[in-house]
């Protein structure tokens, strides 16, 4: 118990420092602005993110601590250590360096293991929650997404306190926008989600190299690519920032949006194939197989709870079904040790759980 609240404790702490700084800087109105302009992206960023974790959606709670990481925690820490970098970097180079080495080497290093932390405590802490390539995404992708929501905030900010709102081509809160809310609101999340697809593949084997090989091949490559970013927009202007932009880091966001897509149709299919076993094992019934095996079923079974049995009953079904989900991936992927088959009747206990509560509150809409 006393340890949620310290880690309440230190985000709250760590937001009240960035609001006094944000504010000390740029004062409140430009804050204010700031914020109004960030949830536009960030929003686009989360929508995105859930919907790829539709099959088995993670706990809300730990998403929101994902965030609440990256937008307090990991913004702080990468804050300081990167002040620290830009001061050493003017004092051994010369004044004005510092900026430099600070966006080329110290913040893509800082940042990206700042964000990636969150990750890797999920994979060692909650490894019971960690499945696969796809929950390895939407991990790195909400503490990425929080701390983008925090940056953007201090550069929305600081563009209208010096320029005021712009013209949409000069500097100004809509020239940033359109380059951080509508060109690259996805680049702090796809550099991020490099660690995640690590961390997810190490979830799917056993081999000690290679659960630890390729988490750090992913936080290098988030690295390289946050450099290469940082590069593009502090050495050479507009032209090379935009020719990295169209040649490397869309095809390299499309690629990423291809490999969910696939991780998704794999999960799909995980699920379709353990169906038949389960409904044998007599933990699902058979006329379930169907509805329990695509999204557009589960959707439509959610909602005819909803309307038959009231709201209560629809939550009870997603909780069934979000069961045979983690069932599915349980015997598919892991199943190996003792721990496993305890977390296995774990879950055939929330599904008994879930059934029951959903079979009652139907007959007890019904016999009104």
């Amino acid at each position: 118990m006393l340890l949620p609240v310290l880690g309440l404790i230190v985000v709250a702490l760590c937001g009240l420092f960035l609001f006094g700084l944000a504010t000390a800087r740029v004062g409140w109105l430009a804050v204010a602005i700031g914020v109004v302009a960030a949830l536009v992206p960030v929003g686009v960023v989360v929508a995105g993110l859930l919907w790829v974790d539709r099959w088995e959606p993670e706990p809300a709670k730990l998403l929101l601590i994902a965030f609440a990481w990256g937008a307090c925690i990991a913004t702080v820490t990468a804050l300081l250590i990167n002040t620290g970098a830009e001061a050493f970097g003017d004092l051994l180079l010369g004044g004005g360096n510092g900026s430099k080495v600070s966006a080329l080497v110290s913040a893509p290093l800082v940042e990206e293991a700042a964000k990636g932390v969150f990750v890797l405590l999920i994979f060692w802490r909650r490894n019971e929650e960690f499945d696969g390539i796809v929950d390895g995404v939407v991990y790195a992708g909400f503490a990425a997404a929080g701390f983008a929501f925090t940056e953007n905030i201090y550069y929305f900010g600081r563009a209208f306190a010096d320029h005021g709102f712009g013209n949409g081509t000069s500097s100004g809160v809509l020239a940033a926008f359109l380059v951080r809310g509508v060109l690259s609101p996805f680049t702090h999340p796809l550099f991020t989600a490099m660690t995640g697809i690590g961390f997810g593949i190490a979830a799917r084997y056993a081999q000690r190299w290679i659960r630890i090989l390729a988490p750090l091949a992913g936080y290098l490559a988030g690295v390289i690519l946050h450099a290469l970013w940082n590069a593009a927009a502090t050495l050479n202007g507009g032209k090379t920032f935009l020719t990295l932009y169209f040649l490397v880091i869309l095809p390299l966001l499309i690629a990423a949006i291809y490999v969910i897509v696939l991780q998704r149709r794999r999960e799909q299919r995980i699920v379709a194939a353990a169906l038949p076993k389960m409904a044998a094992a007599r933990w699902i019934a058979p006329s379930e197989i169907e509805l329990l095996a695509s999204l557009p079923g589960r959707r439509q079974w959610r909602k005819q709870a909803r309307k038959q049995s009231g709201r209560a009953a629809a939550r009870a079904v997603g909780r069934y079904q979000a069961s045979v989900t983690e069932l599915a991936f349980l015997r598919r992927t892991r199943l190996r040790t003792e721990q496993d088959r305890q977390r296995q009747e774990e879950l055939l206990q929330a599904l008994r759980e879930a059934r029951a509560d959903a079979v009652r509150l139907a007959n007890k809409r019904d016999s009104r």
